[in-house]
Order: C-alpha cells, then sequence, then structure tokens
C-alpha cells in the first residue's frame, strides 16, 4: 500500500494513543496534530517521541462552549492546576512541543493544508452530539477531499452523519463513523460471526475496561461513559465539574457497570444488514482503578442456520489486550481501508460492518 498522511484532531488520550501505535503500523506517517492550544505539522513526519513528551498529562477535562474546540470542549483554557488541560512546561497543550505553535484556530490549520493529508482521525469527546459532525461541515466547506474517520459511541450521531452523506460523495470524502473497539472493531466482529446465519436473532456485546493509566489520563472517556448510566445523558454529564465526576467514581467504587448502553454498535449493524437495531444489546464493566479487566469482552451472534439449527458464535478478546490495542490498532487500520476505498473512487458515509463479508 502506498504510504499514507494522516493527522489527528484532539491530543487527550485517544489521540496520543493513536500516534504512538501508528509507529508500529506499516505505511502510516502521522504529519499533524491539534488541541484547543496549538498544531504541530511536519510533512517529512511528526517526531512522535519528542510529541508525546511534551503532551504527557494533556488530557481533556471539565467541557467548555467555544465552537472551535478540537477536543469537545472548547478554546477556553482552565487556570494552572484546575481540572482542564494539565500544564507541562511553559506552555499548555500541543505547544508544549518544539514542533507546534499556538493558533487561535487549530482546526482550520489542519483544513489548510488538507491537500496533503490522506485522512483526518477525529479523536473528540462528543460533549455535544453534533460536535463531530459539525466539525466535518467545516472540512466539507474547505473542500478537503480524502479520508474521515472518528471513534465516536452514540447512536444518534450516525443520523447526522448520514445527513451529509451526499456533501461526503459530491465532494470526494469517505468518512468511517464509529471505527474504534465497541462501535469498531467488535461491530466488526458481530458482523463477521453473523455470516454463518440466515437470520440473526440477537446481538450482545459484553466489554470490560481496566483502565492502566487512571482516571487521569481518561479523563474525556470516564465522562462520556458516566452518561451512560440510567440517572444521567450526555447534556447532564458535560456540566457536571471534576470533583463530581470524580464523586460518581467514589460512589461505585471504581467500578462501574452499565447495561443497555446507546451505542452506536445498534444502527451500523442495521445499516450493514445484519440485523434490526432493537436486537443489539451493549452493556460493560469500567474500572477506573485496576490494571486488571473486570470481565473478559465477547461478541455472542444468535441465530438461524440454513439447515434450521439456532446457535451462538461467540468472539471473545483476550484480557491481555489493553484497550489501547483495541481501541487505536483498529482505528487505524479502518483509516487504511478508507484510504484504499477513496483512492478507488468510494466516497460517502460508512460503517466499520459495512466493511466485512455482507449477507
Amino acid at each position: 500500500m502506498e504510504e499514507t498522511t494522516f493527522a489527528v484532531l484532539g491530543t487527550g488520550g485517544i489521540g496520543r494513543r493513536t500516534l504512538e501505535v501508528s509507529q508500529h503500523k506499516d505505511a502510516l506517517t502521522p504529519v499533524a496534530a491539534c488541541d484547543r492550544h496549538g498544531t504541530a505539522i511536519d510533512f517529512d513526519g511528526l517526531d512522535v517521541d519528542e510529541l508525546l513528551a511534551a503532551t504527557e498529562g494533556n488530557i481533556d477535562g471539565e467541557p467548555r462552549d467555544d465552537e472551535v474546540a478540537t477536543d469537545g470542549g472548547t478554546g477556553a483554557t482552565a487556570a494552572d492546576g484546575e481540572g482542564g488541560i494539565k500544564q507541562h512546561g511553559e506552555d499548555r497543550g500541543v505547544v508544549a512541543s518544539s514542533q507546534a505553535r499556538p493558533s487561535e484556530d487549530p482546526i482550520r490549520d489542519v483544513i489548510d493544508r488538507g491537500d496533503r493529508i490522506d485522512a483526518v482521525l477525529l479523536a473528540l469527546p462528543n460533549y455535544e452530539h453534533d460536535f463531530i459532525p459539525r466539525v466535518a461541515d467545516r472540512f466539507v466547506e474547505s473542500g478537503y477531499s480524502g479520508v474521515m474517520i472518528d471513534v465516536l459511541k452514540r447512536s444518534r450521531v450516525i443520523d447526522m452523519l448520514d445527513d451529509r452523506s451526499d456533501e461526503f460523495r459530491e465532494q470526494g470524502i469517505t468518512f468511517i463513523c464509529g471505527a474504534g473497539a465497541t462501535p469498531g472493531f467488535l461491530t466488526g466482529a458481530a458482523a463477521l460471526a453473523a455470516q454463518s446465519f440466515v437470520e440473526v436473532e440477537a446481538v450482545d456485546i459484553r466489554w470490560g475496561v481496566g483502565l492502566k493509566s487512571g482516571y487521569e489520563d481518561n479523563r474525556g472517556t470516564v465522562r462520556e461513559d458516566i452518561a451512560h448510566l440510567p440517572e444521567y445523558d450526555i447534556e447532564t454529564v458535560r456540566d457536571l465539574s471534576e470533583t463530581e465526576i470524580e464523586a460518581i467514581i467514589d460512589e461505585h467504587d471504581g467500578v462501574i457497570e452499565f447495561e443497555d448502553m446507546e451505542h452506536a454498535d445498534d444502527v451500523l449493524l442495521e445499516r450493514a444488514g445484519v440485523c434490526d437495531a432493537e436486537d443489539v444489546r451493549v452493556g460493560g464493566i469500567l474500572d477506573v482503578r485496576s490494571d486488571e479487566k473486570p470481565t473478559t469482552t465477547t461478541v455472542s451472534v444468535t441465530g438461524t442456520t440454513f439447515d434450521g439449527e439456532t446457535a451462538t458464535n461467540t468472539f471473545r478478546l483476550d484480557d491481555a489486550t489493553s484497550m489501547e490495542a483495541n481501541v487505536n490498532g483498529p482505528a487505524l487500520g479502518y483509516l487504511k481501508a478508507g484510504v484504499r476505498r477513496n483512492r478507488a473512487g468510494e466516497y460517502g458515509v460508512f460503517g466499520p460492518a459495512e466493511l466485512m463479508p455482507g449477507f
């Protein structure tokens, strides 16, 4: 495969891990990375080790309100030591790197150089449901042609992206949505397991995550997950302070269990023709205080075979694979698949299950 250049929007936990994992993938060159404070761009390839060292602790905290944000919050900054983006060196965020410069509109910096960027990964916590679609609008309006990929979790955002599919096709954009672990890796596994059946009755995705790097390095991810608890939603969680988030974690002794989550696996499997969205269930256990996974991650697909038998195919992830391995590795794999489709002239919106064998 030809060399692929890519940019990462957001240098919180997901963005940083994507840059790190990319060093172990062939034919991938990270050429741009940004957060709310600035942008690092080098078309010879970023010095990933230096950038990661400079942005250590560069984790999104309390959301804010400015539209220009690159991490799902805003362009506003917290005072030193007050939640939000941590201070590192003399500058905040990515501008602590010698490769970066401050910017009032980091996304625009990337957009303006889009003709040299094959793919853009949006590593952005989706505190507002239309945040990622609005970022995509900016790329469309700028005339960008290439691949865009996200790791979003919410079902309702898929419809917002589908509403833009004509614009993506006209502009020559291949947009792959929900391409992390779940949705993403596990959605693809479900689509593959479903090939044994002529009719799928149920898909049950059960995940377990032990955050080796802890809550401090996964603030955005943990906040989004808490929004799946019955007493919360994305709007109410968005307004919680860091102290309130930590109190919720304490109430659960650091181990939070989720049932019947609003996860985009359902609509992504339905659009791929695997099953009805209502037949998909997603739940899991998050342990923010232990390296060990609290439960083994599995995907179970139950259906009827051509000869009338009812059976269940189960795909299991080994407990030794980390969240980083299961989110960022597949995300980069889907990114490369998107580039292949884009270069073949296939544009529009795709889900991870559509890149697997289909009925």
